[in-house]
């Protein structure tokens, strides 16, 4: 087992029985004013030291929630100032949102956990303004916050008040800086991934080099969502109507960041059935280096969260005790998987059709490209010997839907033959297998 630091965020309703929502809206007020004079500052070339103790100085909050909020707020402009060479606008200014209040447990709020099992609160609104009452949220939570308190290994951290779905909401991070995660080299099955544009593939091997199963994740909405908000980004820039051009795109970044959680939250339940299982991704730190595909695509893959995706569910898999790793991503979407072949060349794939040019073997080429990462994570093991690969599995595919609901089906049906065996005969679905699969995916929800 090997050790890694981990932080939850809790989510909590507020059952306010001292003081006012209105009050917490005047401290979000407050952190609101703290956020856009900080970027106003940034605007006029202020040293990042000057804007903190200028803001937090002239701040209605106690000083160590006013320098949360503007810690916050300097984040902020720190990411556009790293990205704005691909496009990336400044943080609009808050006119009609609030900003979250921003606190320190201790300090600008209080948890008091009950012996029935109940948590009350005290939030420092604004100074010398408090606000009480007591959490309500999932037993899962509640879960996880009464072991924050009571174990040595887990930390209570800081909590972001904000206003959600016409309720007060407190958002809770607790810390386990000592969370076990298992041996990468103790797994027993190894699960390659594949992000793209529009699913995720994944494939799990065992170690002798059977391939236990594989499924492709599909959330085409995140592509349409995003196409839809370049479109009417270019028509405001069209009509010279630029004001809240900045608006819709944070509000892409939201949906695609919701989006994603979903997914990956599906795709670490898939890797959960197995057995010691290894999560190897494709590492792609030098991707936005090596892709230039002319304006326009380069615009698609560039801004594409695949970095983010692969966090998510590498977080989130670690969490349950499943460690990652990575490979190079060299050829993986052009190699032929079969081992007595291995050829590669750009023309064996089509979209989303795999054929290789010289032994015929064809598949669906995300999921030959899942394969081919835990190829290359066998190759690159000492003592280990790529295993013997003929044919895969047929492939399940799990569609996200827009409207919430998974499992919908593609013009091609739920799953598709594995695509070739060694002798060049397709594979065909039978009705039963077809049935069990749409049982399966009718299962799977947002």
């Amino acid at each position: 087992m090997q050790s890694s630091k981990l932080t939850q965020t809790l989510s909590f309703g507020l059952d306010i029985h001292t003081g006012s929502g209105d009050d917490l809206q005047t401290g979000c007020l407050e952190a609101r004013r703290l956020r856009n004079e900080a970027n106003r500052l940034d605007r006029h070339s202020w040293d990042w030291d000057e804007i903190k103790s200028t803001v937090v100085d002239n701040a209605d909050h106690v000083k160590n929630t006013s320098q949360l909020i503007v810690d916050k707020a300097l984040g902020e402009i720190e990411r556009y100032h790293d990205n704005k060479d691909d496009g990336w606008g400044r943080p609009y200014p808050y006119i009609d949102t609030l900003y979250p209040i921003v606190m320190n447990h201790g300090e600008g709020y209080r948890l008091f956990p009950e012996d029935d099992g109940t948590v009350r609160f005290r939030i420092t609104a604004t100074r010398g303004t408090h606000v009480k009452g007591e959490l309500r949220g999932s037993p899962l939570h509640f879960d996880r916050l009464q072991t924050a308190f009571i174990d040595a290994e887990w930390r209570v951290g800081t909590a972001q008040v904000v206003h959600k779905h016409n309720e007060w909401r407190l958002h809770v991070t607790v810390t386990h800086g000592n969370h076990r995660v298992a041996n990468k080299h103790d797994a027993d099955t190894i699960v390659g991934v594949d992000v793209n544009e529009d699913c995720i593939a994944l494939a799990a091997m065992s170690r002798s080099g059977s391939v236990k199963d594989s499924v492709v994740f599909e959330y085409p909405s995140v592509k349409e969502q995003r196409h839809e908000f370049f479109t009417k980004r270019k028509r405001m820039q069209k009509a010279k109507q630029t004001a809240f051009e900045t608006v819709v795109q944070t509000e892409e970044r939201d949906y695609v960041h919701d989006s994603l959680h979903k997914v990956s939250r599906r795709v670490v339940e898939w890797i959960s059935q197995f057995t010691n299982p290894l999560i190897v991704f494709e590492d792609l730190k030098d991707m936005r280096d090596s892709i230039d595909y002319g304006t326009r695509m380069n615009r698609r893959l560039h801004s594409l969260p695949f970095a983010a995706l692969q966090e998510m569910v590498s977080y989130k898999a670690a969490w349950d005790g499943i460690p990652s790793d990575d490979v190079n991503p060299e050829y993986t979407s052009q190699q032929c998987p079969r081992t007595e072949c291995q050829h590669t060349k750009r023309a064996n794939r089509q979209k989303k059709r795999f054929k290789c040019r010289r032994c015929g073997f064809q598949d669906h080429a995300d999921r030959k490209a899942a394969v081919c990462v835990v190829q290359k994570w066998f190759s690159k093991q000492k003592n280990e010997n790529v295993p013997s690969l003929e044919t895969l599995p047929r492939v399940k595919k799990v569609r996200r839907t827009a409207s919430g609901r998974g499992g919908a089906t593609d013009s091609h049906g739920l799953a598709l033959g594995s695509g070739v065996d060694r002798h060049g005969t397709s594979a065909q679905l039978s009705q039963g297998a077809r049935e069990e699969l749409k049982s399966v995916a009718s299962a799977v929800q947002d």
